[in-house]
């Protein structure tokens, strides 16, 4: 592992040049991965192993999704079974369903652990949380999880491109004794650019916070006050997006991936800068206590509570879909939709 100093702070990462992909290779080398669900990271993280040399297949339920899997080349009885026929075969079972899903479909899986099998994740939430899920897994088997920093469509995306989302690793059952050096092969099959190490209780406990908060809950929630107060002095819908979002993610963002959220200010105007510089500190203030409530309330367990309830419903994809309109339809992001529009490689 190499030693990397994060802010002054020295934590040991596995990066692609002491763990290549050879290695992973021949680690995995008599392994049948079976990906079981094929819906976010299924995906992914199954076409990148594909593509990088390990055998793979896929277990997914005839429908929609089973037919997007026989799109993207997977074929029916050689790579791609029903679920139980995917569990059977498997050595490797990489249990990427919903966390909902992974609750009612739990005792199927867990009837195909046989002694030496390993169990992945790329959530720590089924394990974690095994009083509420029912998630318990059999003390002869490996249990460890890769988790990717993004979708599994980043992923994918980033792969073909030539690079690679972080993830993190954990075990959490090491049966063989090999557990962790499975996982890091895992983690580099799936296309990490490189691999920290954690828990299951820190992988969810850290995931359940940024999703609710900077990656996805508060950026709509600083979105959408920011839209409005512009909107509600007159402004129109074209110049409130384009200051609100639109610079954000074409210019700004890109410029904080490059270098650092300081590199970015640096190549702002002088005005710019100095209203940055003189206003984050007001807004950390501001959202701070936010953040303590939020992750007060992933430590409680109350969201994990929430999230099995609530995505457990037999109709929550028709409340899910509401939810979303309300988003889509709102002024605000039918505005972005004419901005994207407008994007001069979309003309």
């Amino acid at each position: 592992m190499a030693t990397i100093n994060f802010g002054g702070v020295e934590e040991q990462v596995v990066t692609r040049e002491e763990f290549p992909l050879e290695k992973a290779r021949e680690v995995l080398a008599n392994e049948v991965i079976a990906v079981i669900g094929y819906g976010v990271q299924g995906p992914g993280q199954s076409l990148n192993m594909r593509d990088n040399g390990f055998n793979v297949i896929v277990g997914q339920r005839k429908g929609k999704t089973y037919d997007k899997a026989v799109a993207d080349g997977w074929v029916p009885g050689e790579t791609l079974f029903e679920i139980e026929e995917a569990l059977e075969k498997g050595t490797i079972i990489c249990f990427l369903l919903s966390d909902a899903a992974q609750i009612e479909l739990w005792p199927t899986v867990k009837a195909a652990l046989k002694p030496g099998k390993s169990l992945y994740f790329s959530h720590g939430f089924g394990v974690t949380y095994k009083e509420k899920t029912g998630i318990v897994p059999p003390a002869d088997v490996d249990v460890f999880l890769v988790a990717p920093k993004g979708s599994g469509t980043s992923l994918r995306r980033l792969f073909v491109e030539g690079k690679g989302l972080n993830s993190s690793f954990a075990v959490y059952q090491d049966a063989s004794g090999n557990a962790r050096t499975k996982a890091i092969a895992m983690g580099i099959g799936v296309g990490s650019g490189y691999l920290f190490e954690t828990d299951f209780y820190k992988e969810v406990t850290s995931d359940l916070t940024g999703e609710r908060g900077t990656l996805m809950g508060a950026i709509q929630g600083i979105f959408a006050a920011q839209y409005e107060v512009l909107r509600e002095n007159g402004h129109s819908p074209s110049e409130a997006f384009n200051e609100t979002v639109e610079e954000l993610t074409q210019s700004l963002m890109p410029l904080v991936a490059e270098n650092g959220m300081d590199w970015m200010y640096a190549n702002c105007s002088t005005t710019a800068q100095r209203g940055a510089l003189d206003w984050w500190k007001p807004f950390h203030d501001a959202t701070k206590p936010v953040f303590e409530k939020l992750y007060n309330s992933v430590k409680s367990q109350e969201q994990a509570e929430i999230s099995i309830t609530r995505n457990s419903q037999s109709d929550y994809r028709e409340k899910l879909e509401v939810e979303l309109a309300e988003l889509r339809e709102s002024e605000m992001w039918q505005a972005g939709k004419a901005v994207r529009s407008l994007r001069p490689e979309r003309s």
